[in-house]
């Protein structure tokens, strides 16, 4: 039977959540390990790919595992014995052995959180820190990146996607608790391609590049920036699909 399972990790424990050949810690060869621990050698697969030091509240996986399995509420209670202190399974279900985490997927939401003011040596790992924020600047250029856009100038180098065509349908940023938080829903990313918008955004923040260069960087007029934003604030918040049964 197949299972569709939900998790969370820390990201900064990690690199990154590819499976590595080389014994380097990701998320993926923690999993895997953790799985093959109770006898069961399967094929998990994820919604997608977070870089080094970005972290999940609601990556999605699945695997198949064997019938005597039924109990996956007890499956889950293992396995996040086995995964902590730095994954945890939030949600598991059956799913129809023709669900797959990544292409069945149709929409995944990542936030961005930002603090201002003096580094916290308790949060740096999981909150970027800016020196300023001008709120209304960021609020009108973030608008720009809704509706379908080719994303090739906002990618990192290395990989090659069928297409670099993306379309984002919320874009949007807003103060909560203390925190700026970035938002933004699309059926799908690029490589590197949040951190690479949010870093622009900043930039125009802080005056450096206005909307103009945004839609000529947009509309491959011209590249003004090639800039990564800090991956510790990122999250993979959630992935949507087009049902969900119920979780347990």
């Amino acid at each position: 039977m197949r299972i569709k399972c939900t998790i969370r990790y820390d990201g900064s424990q990690f690199h990154g959540y590819q499976s590595q050949n080389d014994g380097t810690r990701t998320v993926a060869n923690t999993l895997q390990d953790a799985f093959l621990s109770l006898g069961i050698k399967t094929q998990i697969r994820a919604s997608g790919r977070t870089d080094k030091g970005v972290h999940a509240t609601g990556q999605v996986i699945d695997c198949e595992i064997p019938e005597y399995w039924s109990d996956i509420k007890k499956l889950r209670n293992y396995l996040n014995r086995l995964c902590a202190p730095f994954i945890q399974i939030s949600h598991i279900e059956t799913v129809d052995m023709s669900f797959h985490a990544r292409y069945s997927a149709k929409q995944r939401t990542y936030r961005y959180f930002l603090k201002v003011g003096e580094v916290s040596l308790f949060d740096q790992a999981y909150v970027s820190y800016h020196d300023s924020i001008d709120l209304k600047r960021i609020k009108s250029a973030i608008a720009l990146f809704v509706g379908e856009h080719d994303f090739v100038h906002f990618s990192k180098q290395g990989s090659e996607p069928k297409s670099t065509v993306r379309k984002i349908s919320t874009a949007r940023f807003y103060q909560y608790k203390g925190y700026y938080v970035f938002s933004f829903k699309a059926n799908g990313y690029l490589r590197s391609q949040i951190r690479m918008m949010v870093a622009m955004l900043l930039e125009i923040s802080d005056g450096h590049l206005d909307k103009d260069d945004l839609k000529a960087q947009l509309s491959g007029i011209r590249v003004s920036s090639r800039s990564l934003a800090k991956p510790n604030g990122l999250y993979l918040a959630k992935v949507i699909y087009e049902e969900d049964k119920k979780e347990v």
